[in-house]
């Protein structure tokens, strides 16, 4: 009589619950979580005619915070990308004194609350601050402008590059600039030839994650921003505006304008990180 072994190296075990119930908890948990919040909103704004909602989400202010709110967002999300990769690149690259403390400070928008954030910037930058007492001598003001609203959110999305471009860096050979430059590259011709097709994923992933944070931020913003209409209100302080006068149908139609948009930029962004991944043969 044959035993069958006790334990098959062959057999495939796994660590979660099978899929069926792995996946009937993520739905359950999705929908509670995202989709019934999202439903309820575009329920609600439903209930207005096709003219009321037009003439609610395109009124001047409305469209005025529009163009602060995503024009300021994705500036910041640019500013973050450029500057996040090389305070990454000093990091994962190079010793320096101070190099632990700096790589804590990165992550402090993540733990400071934002209304302090917006606190502490808007004494720095504003007239009398330390920052701002030097610039505006110069015509610069930064406080209570679309300035102060772009600085803010520059702040609250830097953390985001950082640390979606650090491991990649750090799983980086350096030996791949090195036979660059031994086959007769320069150093631009090296970020942009060997360096830059790797870390393209990784930085169109944090310019993501920087802009939909920046889209909705509030606490740190609305100190600094001066809220002054037509000039430097945002979207978001215009849906709690609403709110506070029981405008609910005004709110969240306005909330699903900024649904709408936020889910189109950032559809464009995952379909250019994926057709970049494809591009590059690190999608299998």
């Amino acid at each position: 009589m044959s035993v069958a072994p006790f334990f098959n190296p062959t057999r495939q075990t796994r660590v979660l619950p099978g899929f069926h119930l792995a996946l009937g908890y993520t739905l359950v948990y999705l929908s509670l979580i995202v989709l019934i919040p999202l439903a309820a909103v575009f329920i609600t704004s439903a209930t207005l005619s096709w003219s009321e909602f037009w003439a609610v989400v395109s009124s001047p202010r409305v469209v005025a915070t529009y163009k602060l709110s995503f024009g300021a967002s994705l500036l910041a999300g640019a500013i973050n990308t450029v500057f996040g990769l090389m305070l990454a690149w000093a990091l994962v690259r190079y010793s320096f004194p101070g190099k632990k403390l700096i790589d804590a400070l990165v992550d402090l928008p993540f733990a400071l609350p934002t209304a302090v954030a917006g606190i502490a910037l808007t004494a720095l930058y504003a007239g009398n601050g330390w920052i701002g007492s030097l610039l505006e001598p110069l015509g610069i003001k930064v406080a209570f402008t679309p300035l102060g609203v772009l600085v803010a959110l520059v702040f609250i999305g830097v953390p985001f590059v950082v640390r979606t471009v650090q491991p990649i860096l750090e799983d980086l050979e350096t030996e791949l600039e090195e036979a660059a430059a031994s086959l007769g590259a320069n150093r631009w011709q090296t970020f942009t030839r060997v360096l830059l097709p790797v870390l393209l994923p990784a930085l169109l992933t944090g310019f993501a994650l920087a802009f939909a944070r920046a889209v909705g931020e509030y606490g740190s913003v609305i100190f600094i921003a001066g809220n002054i209409p037509m000039i430097s209100e945002i979207t978001p302080l215009i849906i709690i505006t609403k709110l506070e006068q029981y405008d609910y149908v005004g709110a969240t139609a306005v909330a699903v304008v900024m649904l709408v948009f936020s889910f189109i930029m950032l559809l464009a962004i995952n379909l250019l990180q994926a057709w970049s991944a494809k591009r590059t043969g690190r999608d299998r």
